[in-house]
């Protein structure tokens, strides 16, 4: 089996549900069984759940300074896949800290990027997603102006990505990625190029969709929630009581 990274990009401050006395990525959502005990779940377990299931052999980890809480918490590996750490000097944007993670990444390991305070089902969603290629699992919204709306073909072909637009043309909404190895360092190299360093990754992937790459969308995405928000935070524990 080739293996694959996740990158969980953990860098945010998140200031949309502060103040904490810890990371956003620690809040606790929901429960798991630790033997006869039920324990709070961190949100952040949720995602490597999920990238796990996907296919993630190995995990990267990229934090802020300061956010030992998180390395406590998740230590050396999680259900035997091993985890690394990389610091983010400072807050520059999702596609700066995905790309942190560049120096490990090889060019025969395929990436999968999930991010740590979202929850969606179905939980198995990203075994759907090809990593072959620069693939989208997404998800239906009624918020989709607040998300990188995706836009495809019948065929599931991505045509742009529309970033927190006011009007989006679709509410299919990414919530995770995957792409081979190849594709993530050729979207280094063009996010590296003068008057580049986009902060989102949705403008970055119109750039190189203009100059002949290709992505594709996988509605498989059934629900999704961000947690960031205190009205997420709600949401996401009323899904977790539906366990859908």
């Amino acid at each position: 089996m080739t293996a694959m990274w996740g990158i969980v990009p953990a860098a945010g401050g998140g200031s949309r549900i502060q103040p904490l006395a810890f990371s956003k990525e620690l809040l606790p959502v929901g429960g798991r069984a630790d033997g006869a005990v039920e324990r709070p779940r961190a949100v952040g377990e949720y995602i490597v759940e999920r990238m796990i299931a996907g296919g993630a052999t190995k995990l990267c980890f990229v934090i802020a300074p300061g956010k030992s809480d998180i390395v406590s918490y998740f230590g050396a590996s999680v259900d035997g896949v091993p985890i690394c750490y990389v610091v983010q000097q400072r807050p520059a944007g999702l596609c700066d800290a995905v790309f942190s993670a560049a120096p490990f990444i090889d060019r025969g390991e395929p990436v999968v990027v999930g991010l740590p305070d979202t929850i969606w089902f179905p939980a198995h969603a990203l075994a759907a997603v090809p990593d072959d290629t620069l693939a989208f699992l997404l998800f239906p919204v009624d918020n989709p102006s607040l998300f990188d709306a995706v836009l495809t073909e019948s065929d599931g072909r991505v045509t742009a990505i529309q970033t927190k637009s006011a009007e989006p043309g679709g509410r299919w909404v990414w919530g995770s990625f995957k792409m081979s190895g190849p594709v993530y360092h050729a979207l280094h190299s063009l996010w590296q190029q003068p008057g580049r360093q986009d902060e989102y990754f949705g403008p970055l992937v119109n750039a190189y969709l203009s100059t002949g790459g290709r992505a594709v969308g996988v509605r498989a995405g059934e629900s999704y929630v961000d947690v960031g928000t205190l009205d997420g935070y709600r949401r996401a524990v009323a899904l977790l009581s539906l366990g859908t």
